[in-house]
């Protein structure tokens, strides 16, 4: 793309202006209607309010086991990102973060096999997939489970 390929985007719709006079449409109760709990500033109820009526997330029976507080939430590494580390380069998650090829790291590092690796590298991670530690032992590197 070029500069003189740009084309203006779509105009953007000026917001309603409630409470602007009876003639513009909105003017006088600026739709909140006539008295009543949603009229009020600050009027309404929380999500799942039913008026006093007891709310369905609190009728409907809790049972069983839900895994998500326990299980491992980790970081994924395509093989492909690791190509702007040089030839020999030992890769922990601390290089991953300076390098900004990751934001943080959660549970662990993945190593994934996207992407093809040129370079031997030594790469230390807690989890590897099966194609990603292929290649990267089939270029005479390392991938070291911590």
């Amino acid at each position: 793309m070029n500069l003189f390929e740009l084309k203006p985007g779509a105009p953007k719709k000026a917001p309603k202006r409630k409470g602007r006079g009876h003639a513009t449409g909105n003017g006088k109760t600026a739709g909140r209607g006539h008295k009543g709990q949603w009229a009020r500033s600050g009027g309404g109820v929380r999500p799942g309010f039913e008026g006093g009526q007891m709310p369905l997330f609190r009728r409907i029976p809790k049972r069983g086991f839900n895994n998500s507080l326990f299980k491992k939430n980790y970081t994924e590494v395509k093989l492909s990102d690791l190509e702007i580390f040089e030839n020999g380069t030992e890769v922990t998650a601390e290089l991953l973060k300076q390098a900004g090829v990751i934001k943080k790291v959660n549970d662990g590092i993945v190593v994934l096999g996207n992407g093809n690796l040129t370079k031997k590298l030594t790469v230390k991670a807690d989890r590897f997939t099966k194609s990603a530690a292929e290649k990267i032992e089939a270029l005479g590197g390392k991938a070291e489970v911590i």
